[in-house]
């Protein structure tokens, strides 16, 4: 409750994108959800703050900004504007924009920081191991899975650098309880997922428990795109101290900027996908215990959006324009779509098909085809005006019972984030009304003149049930409802807390004819044309790998004195201490030769063990890290590195290549 006034508040908030790249149909689930949650709140008369931004530091910036050869703040800059425009285009109505560049979170993040150090919450050390660039994580070994991120499935780095760490540990015990005894986390099935694969919680004999939680790198000196340490500028304060901090000091945490924390603070509602769930159900928890600070209310976590069962990426081509679809669709077909898609939880999967038909179903056949019927028959029966003599009939009151019980349902299934749910709802307001039309017949109602307040009736009830579901549809399609509101005459009655009364509007309403709501689709022409323009969108297909230049003329004499010979893997090991190098153990028909290579990125060592190789067998032996090496292994360029080059296994070792 806002202390400076009696109405009740409600803080929700999307996760703060990294502009890496443009944003795409995954960014604007999220940013949708948030904004029909909010835009539902402040129908229930909730003082609402619905913030969301951009995170915009880190290595990756900087390297994307440097082979455009401009500045980070340029480079954010520009697809910050494109993700303001795309807000912009989806009627996605924030209250706040934080950006992490913002003066005034970099005070905060600052004073936030020191008074971690201070507490003795963070430590300066040395940070050794596993780094993946694009999620901008470190990781342990036991936690890689097949060798990769275990995020996102790319190749990670040896990482070692001068760091300052946030101890997790004091923090775990709370954590573990926040994660399985309260409904923090939506869904609570992640809970488990979560605490053995980070917290990792163990029992003695004697039933003491600890925890295996790492303290987490919260500085860098690797790049120098970040927010300065005041008291050590030599490093930048580290992703998610900066990322994660901005819940608060969009609300003027410790800076001067806003006065809102008192009033919004703890949030009602984080809503993330499931890619960050861990910063935001542990690490985001801790720094807040650490700060003695309230704790956010809920996590609410959503799926992907997935293409023919992949995870939309840029790099596959697969990534949705949600830009296209709005222009073809309308932006509300598209706000709906992938609301009632998204079950909390689960991954959604996309394609032209499933969206098309979706439309079709619910917002053509269902919703837009009760309006248009509707309406066209009080235009056909009524000149537009009904008149107020009524007669009740068979099928009122199962109408009236579905509508007027819609209002509670939706509303306890917004307050559980469950947004796919509450569409479902309404959609069954809106077939029962569509049914209730062939149930009463009011065409043939029509053709008998002592029936015309039963078909008054009928018609009215029809009115009844749109403006219900409209008003509650309002949140989740905002550009259409006002509409569907001005045709059926109810644009002074669409108000929130009549949404469960039936017999709000007038006995002689009048409508207004207009053009279809959402007009169907061609489904065979439409997913046709689209998949051209996916087509047509892909990126272009690059060269392999680039041509190497051509080395000078030799003359066949030159060429006649290199030997090249075949030779079987015996054994392959890495080289200690060097990335690159693997050490060949070959048979070469008269013993055992020694052959170190460049190729240690490109291989794991067993994989060229009992391989018949191709090799230069009268180069002069050179030594390298401390290992004579005699010959040079042949390799070929290709898109993925270098191959090495391998012989038929029925040439035996020591046979020359000619």
């Amino acid at each position: 409750m806002c202390k400076e006034c009696d109405k009740k508040t409600f803080y929700i908030t999307t996760p703060i994108y990294y502009p890496s790249g443009n944003p795409h149909i995954g960014h604007t689930y999220t940013t949708v959800a948030c904004d029909s949650i909010a835009r539902y709140k402040r129908m229930q008369g909730y003082d609402v703050m619905f913030l969301t931004g951009t995170d915009e530091h880190g290595q990756k910036i900087e390297e994307k900004a440097r082979e455009q050869g401009i500045t980070p703040k340029q480079y954010v800059d520009n697809i910050v504007a494109i993700f303001k425009k795309l807000w912009e285009y989806m009627n996605i109505n924030y209250d706040r924009y934080i950006r992490t560049t913002d003066d005034y979170h970099v005070e905060s993040v600052q004073k936030i920081f020191k008074e971690l150090y201070d507490r003795g919450y963070i430590y300066k050390g040395e940070y050794a191991g596993k780094y993946c660039t694009p999620c901008e994580s470190f990781w342990t070994e036991s936690q890689l899975v097949d060798g990769k991120c275990p995020d996102c499935g790319r190749e990670v780095i040896e990482a070692k650098e001068e760091a300052y760490f946030f101890k997790m540990a004091p923090f775990a015990e709370r954590i573990e309880k926040l994660l399985t005894e309260t409904d923090y986390l939506r869904p609570r099935t992640r809970a488990t997922e979560l605490v053995n694969n980070f917290l990792q919680p163990s029992v003695d004999e004697n039933g003491n428990k600890t925890y295996g939680l790492e303290d987490l790198c919260v500085s860098r000196t690797s790049f120098t795109w970040g927010i300065p340490v005041t008291f050590d500028p030599k490093h930048v304060v580290y992703v998610w101290i900066d990322a994660l901090s901005n819940y608060i000091t969009a609300l003027g945490y410790e800076n001067g900027a806003y006065d809102d924390y008192k009033k919004y603070w703890p949030a009602d509602v984080h809503m993330v996908a499931k890619d960050i769930m861990r910063f935001h159900a542990i690490i985001w928890p801790a720094m807040l215990m650490a700060l003695e600070q309230p704790l956010p209310k809920h996590l609410a976590v959503h799926g992907w959006i997935t293409f023919n069962g992949q995870k939309m990426s840029k790099s596959l081509g697969n990534v949705v324009d949600p830009f296209i679809l709005g222009e073809r669709y309308g932006v509300d077909a598209i706000r709906y779509h992938i609301l009632r898609e998204m079950a909390l939880g689960a991954d959604s999967s996309f394609s032209n098909e499933i969206m098309i038909n979706r439309i079709n179903t619910d917002l053509a056949n269902g919703l837009g085809n009760l309006v248009s019927r509707t309406v066209a028959m009080i235009d056909k029966y009524f000149g537009g005006a009904l008149p107020t003599e009524r007669e009740d009939g068979d099928f009122d009151d199962d109408l009236k019972a579905v509508a007027t019980a819609l209002k509670a349902k939706v509303d306890d299934y917004i307050e559980n984030t469950q947004l796919n749910n509450a569409l479902e709802e309404v959609f069954k307001l809106v077939s029962r009304a569509n049914k209730y039309i062939d149930e009463t017949t009011p065409w043939i109602l029509g053709k008998d003149e002592s029936k015309r307040a039963r078909l008054a009736s009928v018609l009215y009830n029809l009115l009844e049930s749109i403006r219900i579901a409209a008003t509650l549809l309002s949140a989740f399609m905002p550009t259409t409802m006002p509409k569907v509101f001005e045709q059926i005459g109810a644009t002074e009655y669409a108000k929130y807390e009549d949404a469960d009364k039936f017999g709000v509007l007038p006995l002689d309403v009048t409508v207004h004819r207009g053009e279809a709501i959402f007009p169907r689709i061609d489904v065979d022409k439409e997913i046709e044309e689209l998949n051209a323009i996916i087509k047509n969108n892909e990126p272009k297909e690059e060269p392999a790998f680039d041509m190497p230049a051509h080395k000078p003329e030799i003359a066949f004499d030159e060429f006649e004195k290199v030997e090249m010979r075949v030779a079987k893997v015996l054994a392959c090991e890495k080289v200690k201490k060097s990335k690159k190098l693997l050490k060949f153990t070959l048979d070469d028909g008269e013993g055992e030769r020694i052959i170190l290579s460049g190729i240690a990125e490109y291989y794991d060592p067993e994989e060229l063990v009992g391989k018949n190789i191709a090799y230069v067998a009268n180069l002069a032996p050179r030594k390298m890290m401390g290992i004579e090496s005699c010959g040079m292994i042949l390799s070929a360029e290709s898109g993925d590195g270098l191959k090495v080059v391998t012989i038929d296994d029925s040439i035996l070792p020591g046979g020359s290549l000619v």
